[in-house]
């Protein structure tokens, strides 16, 4: 199968397994994504959806997250761990926010990763989802099944941004990245992966990463 006919059948077999996406973290205007996604970094989104609404209910926009101490927000998001980062990531992200964005989120990748405790993936995500501005945002799931659909060559998630960008259309783009974390999650996960599921990989998948599977499989049988 060429590229381009793999490529047809990932964006085929994930729209019928997917029709319809959003981002699973809850939010309600660009502020709070961008908070959102903050906290989702070396947590769950699960985690992240239980503390948003304890925090969202004293500060949902950057002026009242400001007038919350660095130890009060830090309290609050304790549970979702880094919280001494985050927290004064979120508060010192707000008081930038107000003194040169007039209170709103920006809408450029400069713009956003000057801002505190904000990286190129936090950034990717708001642009698309927030925005609807064509990005594609690279987490472990979308790194990891790129080098198993032989997509990209793993070597750095940079490369495998750089790899989907070329190889997927511009339009699918902010559907497609969340849609591959959903399938990576409940059909190709780093542990406790059955092949036998995970049709994508079954079908395209890399032939060293097949092998290795099938080799692992036969000795777990001896």
């Amino acid at each position: 199968m060429r590229k381009a006919e793999k490529v047809k059948f990932v964006i085929d077999t994930l729209n019928e397994i997917y029709p319809e996406v959003s981002i699973p973290l809850d939010h309600s205007d660009p502020y709070t994504l961008l908070i959102a996604v903050l906290l989702s970094a070396q947590s769950t989104d699960k985690g992240v959806n239980k503390i948003t609404p304890i925090l969202f209910d004293r500060a949902d926009n950057p002026y009242d997250m400001v007038k919350l101490s660095v130890e009060e927000i830090r309290d609050i998001i304790r549970p979702v761990g880094l919280s001494p980062m985050k927290s004064k990531g979120i508060h010192g992200l707000s008081q930038i926010l107000i003194d040169k964005h007039n209170g709103e989120v920006p809408r450029t990748f400069e713009e956003l990763e000057e801002l505190p405790a904000v990286g190129h993936k936090t950034a990717s995500v708001v642009l698309s989802q927030a925005f609807g501005i064509p990005t594609f945002p690279v987490d472990t799931h979308i790194h990891r099944l790129m080098y198993r659909w032989n997509l990209s060559t793993g070597r750095s998630v940079k490369q495998t941004e750089k790899d989907a960008k070329r190889l997927f259309p511009k339009e699918t783009w902010n559907k497609l990245h969340i849609q591959i974390i959903l399938y990576g999650r409940e059909y190709s996960p780093a542990r406790g992966w059955d092949l036998e599921k995970d049709i994508i990989t079954k079908t395209i998948g890399r032939k060293t990463v097949l092998a290795e599977y099938y080799k692992k499989q036969k000795a777990r049988l001896k």
